[in-house]
């Protein structure tokens, strides 16, 4: 596969990284967008107020990532149980991993409008192979949040740049959405954490080198 254009590249990180520019720009260039009720068609670029030209520029190199980069590959996916390494590299290498994680942290630093527009348009896709947003829109954050800061300088850029791909594993044989349910424990010995339990339903977890497991810690809580 081509490796993508650098102007394209540049395209996507001045749509989708936050610069106080683009607020202004907004404010002062009021365009007539049409809202959810009065659009034609939810897909066409240039909709909805809460979005800027800045963030059309994002939405149409997201687009464009998906219709190259994911969609003639997905049915292929399927057969093998998972995407390719591959597709996540080209994904970080366009600028779709780590968007909303702070610079300080080693993410790109956009805006939450900019990672709505990589759900919606993986969704337009009907693509639901690439973990994307449960890597940069729910494990990372759990890092940063609550990482050490080795941890966060040890991750983070990595999985930024797509070579760690990151998972939760929560779901478990008889507990889902309700986490009271849950059986998995950690045991502290000697500094480090001893995990006993089963997990299952795990996004990314066929392919992934950083988990954040949900466990109990401590039963009396």
């Amino acid at each position: 596969m081509a490796a993508l254009r650098p102007g394209w590249r540049r395209g996507w990180r001045a749509g989708c990284r936050l610069y106080s520019a683009i607020t202004q720009s907004h404010e002062t260039h009021k365009i007539s967008r049409p809202e959810t009720t009065s659009a034609k068609n939810l897909m066409d670029i240039g909709t909805r107020r809460i979005f800027s030209e800045e963030h059309d520029i994002c939405r149409q190199s997201v687009r464009k990532f998906f219709e190259t980069e994911v969609i003639p590959y997905h049915a292929q996916w399927e057969k093998d149980g998972h995407v390719s390494r591959e597709v996540w590299e080209k994904a970080a290498q366009q600028g779709l991993l780590g968007v909303n994680t702070p610079k300080e942290h080693g993410g790109l630093g956009g805006d939450v409008l900019s990672v709505a527009i990589i759900w919606e348009e993986q969704m337009y896709a009907n693509c639901s192979g690439p973990g994307f947003s449960l890597h940069s829109d729910i494990v990372m954050p759990y890092i940063t949040h609550y990482g050490s800061k080795d941890q966060i300088e040890h991750y983070i850029p990595q999985m930024v740049s797509g070579k760690c791909i990151g998972a939760i594993a929560m779901t478990e044989p008889g507990a889902g959405s309700d986490l009271q349910g849950i059986r998995t424990h950690a045991k502290n010995v000697d500094g480090d954490w001893i995990l006993n339990g089963s997990k299952v339903f795990i996004t990314n977890g066929w392919m992934c080198d950083v988990v954040i497991v949900v466990a109990v810690t401590d039963p009396q809580a």
